[in-house]
């Protein structure tokens, strides 16, 4: 790609970079408190109501700010549980496929200075560098992790596509699931702390585990 090119698509990366962040912040209100039951009660049909919620979650991939559980737990109260389940996990899958995209646009240097001001951000990075499919699905399972930060990071990594899809929506469906289904009493039969201790306790042992695969397999190579 010629400088000139370089510099053009530098300008338009930082041209819709601003433009996001100022549409986020303008409506950050409305967006972190979105009415999606309303949204979903106002189509006219059902294959608008998914248009709607599919919408709802792209919107979410590149703005950040809808809470995930909001989604879930509105669209199991909009609709049957099966029907919920099914869109919820479609919605999913176009979520993280804008925002793996997004982040391939964006370039690595962009969303490293998001990364670096996430939460958790160093230990994301860490467990990209071990196994990736294992690293992509435990990633997803673990909701200490954000999903739009993280399907940034993970597309601009070059990562297959395919397996980054499959493995990110095995890794978040049980979430979305059981959101899903008990809606807010989730919150009561399992408190978010507890949720977050065995995430992090999920993390150690599995880095710990990744650190003594690493040491035996580097000990049997000089032998």
């Amino acid at each position: 790609m010629s400088s000139k090119k370089e510099k053009l698509l530098d300008i338009l990366r930082i041209a819709i970079v601003v433009a996001i962040v100022l549409a986020v912040a303008l409506n950050y209100r409305t967006l972190s408190n979105l009415d999606i039951r309303s949204l979903i009660s106002g189509a006219k049909s059902l294959p608008a109501a998914i248009i709607i919620i599919i919408g709802v979650y792209c919107v979410k991939a590149v703005s950040m700010v809808i809470p995930a559980s909001m989604i879930y737990i509105s669209v199991g109260v909009a609709m049957g549980w099966k029907e919920a389940i099914i869109v919820n996990i479609l919605g999913i899958a176009f979520e993280v496929t804008v925002a793996y995209f997004f982040g391939k646009f964006l370039g690595k240097d962009a969303v490293q200075k998001k990364l670096d001001s996430a939460k958790n951000g160093e230990k994301l990075i860490g467990m990209l560098d071990k196994n990736q499919n294992i690293a992509i699905f435990l990633i997803r399972l673990i909701p200490a992790f954000p999903i739009d930060i993280s399907s940034l990071l993970m597309g601009t990594l070059n990562f297959s596509f395919p397996k980054y899809l499959i493995l990110s929506v095995l890794g978040i469906a049980p979430r979305v699931i059981a959101f899903t289904i008990l809606g807010e009493s989730i919150y009561n039969l399992i408190p978010m702390k507890y949720i977050i201790i065995a995430a992090v306790l999920f993390l150690v042992i599995f880095s710990v585990a990744m650190l003594i695969k690493r040491t035996v397999k580097k000990k049997n190579n000089t032998e």
